[in-house]
Formats: structure tokens, sequence, C-alpha cells
């Protein structure tokens, strides 16, 4: 009985940090809470056999392997070192950057002789793998010279530049994205930290672990919440149970939110548990020397997978509700006519619809009930919702984000403007701007390119846009639509023929064309559901099932209608 009470008090100290207050349309403000910013890490060695250099290899051969060989990080890069000569393996600094290329060209310079040789690399350079094992996307050329030379008759590479290039297949082939989870700024969903782990690492759990207590990667930290010490630290897996120190200052519910994200970033990478969670030689959650998932399912990062949604559907300014091959019009305002655009919460019963054609208006109110007129504009971006529908974002004439709460005093709707700190080189209006599900990112289209930023609390009640990244270069110019997926990738519909529909990686990582099939750019509208994408071409308004990835087909109830998907949890 004692330990059931226990399990009780664990289930209520849950449920009084997940909980939150949805008002008529929109909630409170949640808390703030500053972030820190703590040390990096780097990934441990581990002991791996891989061939060495092939007795006889041509240069250009040998230093193609040697590229390959920079995918196995074991031992300071040992398999890397065996392709060069001894004074360079001395110099030679692989940690100051790894460069991701998409290609790697090769090119031998003139005046080669007989026991020295001159190449240059070439190629474009799509992205990094930082400390920790962050990806950062880029767009730029990469050149560098490598000399080459003689060494007992073996070709061996004699001068180079630091640091590891790799081809991007070589990363992918030999490095996989495991999420780290961190509490968002107002401490009720966890947000995933992608990282890429090599796999031939000899313990993800702990590298996991280690990872984790290092706190979120640079350009997710001004978005969540870190309250360990700077002094925490893991200290490794000892008879089974993970072993954490420096812990003795963090608060009851600062150790619930620790073990949510030990549980999940665990679980998520196929780590069984249940598991035992020791902070400076004790239960981190006293009385629970065992936690599994079912212990933090309220914090599941992926609950919005298993979510049931609801289909509707924009058509001549109309939104109606598509069930079984049904169409039915709205009625409230969402079925008066003349809406351009529009975003809808079932779950908390609050729609948000740009209407008015010329003179663009944001209304806010309950699906088919009450409504209010919140802001006018030359322009109006498609809206979008926060984490469980707590407030709404617009982006106005292009360049202003505007987020619109309930007051908690007044229970008036009001807008507060959101700084934006664009990147160099950005330019042209924000035609697109959707909120990830936890409300922590922003994805946008600027001039047909796509970026993610960050969202940050600057003060009470004060929202600013930072660490923006364009994720898919090779689309610039072309995107038009875009919308999250469930597994936090996104969608985005493009003015390309040949392929005009995207999935692309939050991080940039990878960026791969969908099926065509008999889709017809430009896609101007897409929307995903946990089983089913969806997309607006030139013609109709098609649907891709999950269990059929090749042929996109008309909506039940919409043949040969030209509409746009709008799918609400």
């Amino acid at each position: 009985m004692l330990r059931i009470m226990k399990r009780a008090d664990l289930t209520r100290l849950i449920a009084a940090l997940s909980a939150t207050v949805l008002l008529a349309g929109c909630s409170t403000l949640p808390r703030d809470t500053d972030p820190q910013v703590l040390r990096s890490f780097d990934v441990a060695d581990s002991p791996i056999e891989v061939a060495g250099p092939t007795p006889g290899a041509d240069p250009d051969i040998l230093l193609r392997n040697f590229f390959s060989a920079g995918a196995f990080p074991s031992q300071q890069y040992q398999a890397s070192r065996a392709y060069l000569t001894e004074s360079a393996s001395r110099e030679w600094n692989p940690s100051v950057i790894t460069r991701i290329l998409e290609r790697i060209d090769l090119n031998t310079q003139p005046g080669s002789t007989a026991d020295e040789r001159r190449i240059v690399i070439r190629g474009t350079q799509v992205g990094t793998l930082g400390s920790g094992g962050v990806y950062q996307a880029e767009d730029s050329s990469y050149e560098a010279e490598i000399v080459m030379r003689r060494v007992d008759d073996e070709w061996r590479i004699d001068d180079l530049p630091d640091g590891v290039v790799l081809e991007r297949t070589e990363m992918r082939n030999h490095y996989s994205p495991r999420d780290l989870y961190f509490f968002d700024l107002s401490g009720q969903v966890l947000v995933g930290d992608r990282r890429w782990i090599y796999n031939g690492v000899q313990a993800l759990d702990t590298t996991l672990m280690s990872l984790l207590v290092t706190g979120p990667s640079q350009q997710l930290e001004p978005g969540v919440v870190n309250q360990l010490p700077p002094g925490a630290s893991f200290v490794g897996l000892n008879e089974g149970s993970y072993q954490f120190t420096g812990f003795s200052t963090l608060s009851e519910e600062a150790r619930l939110s620790f073990a949510a994200q030990v549980v999940w970033a665990l679980a998520n990478a196929d780590i069984p548990g249940p598991y035992s969670i020791m902070a400076d030689g004790s239960p981190l959650i006293a009385d629970f020397p065992l936690l599994s998932i079912d212990d933090v399912a309220e914090f599941n990062p992926a609950a919005s997978t298993n979510a049931v949604s609801t289909l509707f559907t924009l058509r001549d300014g109309v939104i109606s509700r598509v069930s079984s091959g049904t169409v039915t019009p709205l009625t409230g305002f969402l079925g008066e006519g003349g809406i351009d655009s529009a975003a809808i919460s079932t779950s908390a019963n609050v729609a948000a619809a740009v209407r008015g054609g010329d003179s663009p208006r944001l209304t806010v109110g309950s699906l088919e009930g009450t409504y209010s007129d919140v802001l006018t504009a030359d322009t109006i971006t498609r809206p979008t919702f926060e984490y469980a529908a707590n407030a709404i974002w617009v982006v106005v004439d292009g360049d202003t984000p505007v987020r619109v709460t309930r007051s908690a005093t007044t229970r008036e709707l009001v807008q507060a403007e959101a700084d934006i700190a664009l990147p160099v080189g950005a330019a042209g209006a924000i035609s697109e701007f959707q909120l990830s599900r936890t409300g922590t990112r922003v994805a946008m289209i600027m001039d047909g390119r796509v970026y993610v930023g960050v969202i940050t609390r600057p003060g009470p009640a004060e929202r600013r846009i930072t660490n923006i990244v364009e994720v898919a270069p090779s689309l610039a110019g072309t995107a038009l639509s875009l919308t999250w997926r469930q597994d936090g990738s996104l969608l985005v519909g493009t003015s390309m023929p040949e392929m005009p529909i995207w999935r692309v990686e939050m991080d940039g990582s990878a960026t791969s064309a969908l099926p065509s099939g008999n889709l017809s750019a430009p896609v101007v509208s897409v929307a995903s559901s946990a089983s089913t994408i969806y997309a607006t071409d030139f013609h109709a308004l098609l649907h891709l099932p999950a269990s059929d990835t090749t042929i996109w087909r008309e909506v039940p109830g919409l043949l040969g209608v030209r509409s746009a998907a709008i799918v609400a949890y």
C-alpha cells in the first residue's frame, strides 16, 4: 500500500507540473525561466577495426579512402592517421571542424613528380558537425590543397588542412540522429535537441547522459530551460544505475523534470527501461529507484504522433469539416465566407482566421461561436498556434511577427509585436510562418527560402525570434508553402515542376524529394496528420496516405476541388 500511495504522490506532482489552463481562445502567459550556458562535450572513443591504406594504391584512390576513414572518429581518428606521414599525423588536428560536403571532387595540379603530388579538393559544403554532434546547415563552396608524398614506395598524405572532411552519405552511413530533450520555457513540454552520434560509440546510453548534463545545443539554448546547477555531472553507469552528482540544490520539481529528460532520451534511443537514476548516491526521486516511461507519460515528446486529428478544408473562403467523404460547412464566422487562411485547435475549441481579401484582418473565436477581430494590416500570414493553443502568431506586412493572447485580468485579446533577428543575407517578405508543436521553433519562408529559428523571452511578455538559419538551401527561390510534421521535420511545397514537394529535416541535415507522382507544381498549400500528407497543387487537393507512398489521390468528398487542407488537433 505504501508503494501505491507513493506512486499516487508522483502522479499528482506530474499533473501539477504539466497542467495548463485554457481560456476561451487563448491561455494565460507561461512563466519565464532563463536558460543557462553550459560547457560542450566530445563523444568518447570506441575501439573499432577499420581497414588501413591499400598497398600500392594510387594517390587519388588513397585520398578518397582517407576521406571515408574520417567517418570513424575512434582513438583520435586513428583510422585516418594511417594515411598520413608521421609528421603530418603529429601536426594534423581533426577536432577543429568536421565539414560535410555533398560530394568531394579531386583534381591533380600541374607540376606533379614521381614522389610528390598536389591535389585540390572541391565541393559544396552543406553543413558542419560540431561538438556534441550538433549539425549546422550551410551552403558554401569549399576548396583546399593536399600534398601527397611517397614514403617507402607508398603514397601518403604529407600536408593537409586541419579538420575532417566527410561526404554527406558517409556521415549518414556512420552516424545516427538521436534526440536529447529539454523543457520549453514554460516548463510544460519537452523539446527535442537532435544530435548525430557515431554508430561505433561504446555505450550509447552513457554518451547521451553525458551530453544531457552539458545542456542544450547553442542553437536551441535560448528557447529551453536547463535547471541543472553548473557543477552537475554524469559519472557513469554503475551496477545498472545512471549516476549523477552535483544535484543537491535541485528542487523536487526540477528533479522530476530531469527524470523526464533522462527517461525519454533513453527510451527514444531504444534503450529499454525501467531506469535506475541516482543523484549524489540516492534515487533522483525519493522512494523511486526505478522509473519507466509510464511514470512520465504526461511529458511524452511524441504524444502528438498518436493524437486524433480532424480534417477541415478551406474552399472559396468557407471552412468545412471533412469526415468519411462528407464535407460539412461550419457555422459561425468560419462558414460566413471571405476567409483567406486559418488555423484550428479542436482540443481548445479555438480558431484563428485571416479574412477580408484586400483589407485583411485577423479574427479569433470559437469554432462555431463568438469571435473578435484582433488586428488589421496590408498582409497577414496564415495563423499558427503555440503549444496547447496558448497563443496565436501571425506576421503582418511581411516583416513583423505578432503574438496574440488573452489577458488574464481583462479577458480581452491583446497583441504584442515580437522582435526578430534575421541572419545576414536574409531578405524578402515573410510569406509563411509556422510554429512547431512545442512552440519553441518557428519555420518560415522568405523569398522562396526556408528558415528555422528559436523563440525566446527577453523579458516578461516579450518574445524574440533568434538563431535563424536556412535549412534547405537547395530549394532556394522555390519554396511556397510549409508545415511541421509530427516527427519534427518540415513538409515544403515548391514551384519545382519535377519535384514539387519535399521533406526537410529541422537541422537541415537532409532535404529529400517526396514522390511527385501526379502532383503538378506549384504546391501552394501543405498539411500533415500522423498518417497522411495533404497538398494543394495546380489542380486540386490531394493526399498521400502513409500506406501508399507513390500515388497522390484526391480527397473523398473533394473530388476535382482545389482547396486547402487544415489539420486540427
